[in-house]
């Protein structure tokens, strides 16, 4: 039983066996009956929000009620030594659970990129793995640990990297408002992935898919996919466009929040002339052009995933193959197969690096075609004198002799 009497090396030797005493945060627990009784000092204390419980030792390996006084004021120094090495402003360290929220909540404010996917990762995953883990303490090797349990569930290494995208995203803008220091940032290095094929509509199924857009319930859903056909945007990017920021005059649109940065995306005579109408029919002319949906939601739809499967299904291509982004792929290649130079290519389809845009010369490039034209031959320049069978044995060998 545990006794409330001070601890002393007096009450320690009073100790009946299985007796016990524990004061601010140092126990002494008998073992053996008698005055000759061992005695098991421990200390269990709480550091900066950590739970700190050791065995110091017995008496009979000479651990006195001393040492387990220095043991216990030895960790309480190396707290206060740590709290040196915290940002400027902080007085206490994160967890990694406490920041995740604190992070996802700072996006919601200012309005960042992707917070849907990167609260599906945190939430779902990421802070499940962490939990209580310091923030400044995330090791390279912890977050090894984490992509190999997650690949061991049978997710594909591109799902991990997306995860790792948002770690890293997390923990960079961590250190950016003082919760933890560069210098903690672990490397955070991503697999190598299979370069997947580019996957193109022919103009008979983009034709097909928007007239199957058409037909459907959702009358956004039409526009979503000109959008796409008329445009390199992405899916995100096309859902966050706002009326006030379409130039009708000059056909531009001002994407403020793009994946490489703020940019004017160029659009067709058709598209504007189709943004218009709606303009005209919407009671708001300025706002979002995809608004949530229901009265009482705000900001724009999110995904048109679920609308977009349908129009696939009913133009009877395949899911597997056609996603959104799989418009911006067209589009592009389109562009490569018209002959425009790649830096317009690039100005138009908001791609951060040239190097990007290369992807699709490399397969879909009209100098390639031109080039392997130089090659072509058909079967009627070959002579017969080629296939003659009169070609005999002792001829070969004289050849090779």
């Amino acid at each position: 039983m545990s006794s409330k009497i001070p601890i002393s090396r007096k009450s320690i030797r009073a100790l009946c066996k299985g007796e016990q005493i524990t004061e601010k945060g140092i126990k002494a627990e008998k073992l053996g009956d008698g005055v000759e009784g061992d005695v098991r000092f421990s200390i269990n204390i709480m550091v900066d929000g950590e739970r700190h419980h050791r065995i110091i030792g017995k008496a009979s390996d000479g651990v006195t009620l001393t040492q387990a006084q220095e043991a216990m004021e030895a960790l309480r120094t190396r707290a206060r030594e740590g709290r040196l090495d915290l940002p400027k402003g902080r007085k206490t360290y994160m967890s990694f659970a406490e920041a995740a929220v604190a992070y996802l909540e700072r996006l919601e404010k200012t309005g960042g990129k992707g917070i849907h996917d990167k609260r599906r990762h945190l939430e779902s995953r990421l802070v499940p793995y962490f939990k209580n883990s310091r923030l400044d303490r995330i090791s390279e090797v912890q977050v090894q640990e984490y992509v190999q349990a997650r690949l061991s569930t049978g997710i594909t290494l591109g799902t991990a990297n997306r995860e790792l995208a948002t770690l890293s995203h997390f923990l960079r803008r961590a250190a950016a408002w003082k919760w933890i220091k560069r210098d903690d940032i672990p490397t955070n290095t991503t697999g190598a992935e299979p370069r997947k094929a580019i996957t193109v509509l022919t103009e008979r199924e983009a034709s097909s898919l928007l007239e199957a857009a058409q037909q459907d319930f959702d009358d956004l859903l039409p526009l979503f996919v000109s959008f796409g056909l008329n445009t390199p945007m992405r899916h995100g990017e096309i859902l966050s466009v706002r009326f006030e920021h379409i130039d009708f005059e000059s056909r531009r649109i001002f994407i403020p929040h793009a994946k490489a940065g703020e940019r004017e995306q160029v659009i067709t005579p058709s598209l504007a002339a189709i943004l218009l109408k709606r303009q005209a029919q919407v009671s708001k002319k300025e706002g979002w052009v995809f608004p949530a949906n229901g009265a009482a939601r705000t900001g724009p739809r999110r995904c048109m995933w679920k609308q977009f499967s349908r129009a696939v299904e009913r133009a009877g291509l395949s899911l597997a193959r056609i996603t959104p982004h799989v418009m911006r792929h067209t589009a592009i290649t389109n562009l490569v197969r018209a002959g425009v130079d790649l830096p317009t290519i690039q100005k138009i389809s908001g791609h951060k690096t040239l190097a990007m845009v290369l992807r699709y010369t490399h397969v879909h490039g009209p100098h390639l075609d031109r080039a392997i034209a130089f090659l072509d031959r058909s079967p009627s320049v070959i002579t017969q004198e080629l296939h003659r069978d009169e070609f005999l044995a002792e001829d070969y060998v004289a050849l090779c002799s």
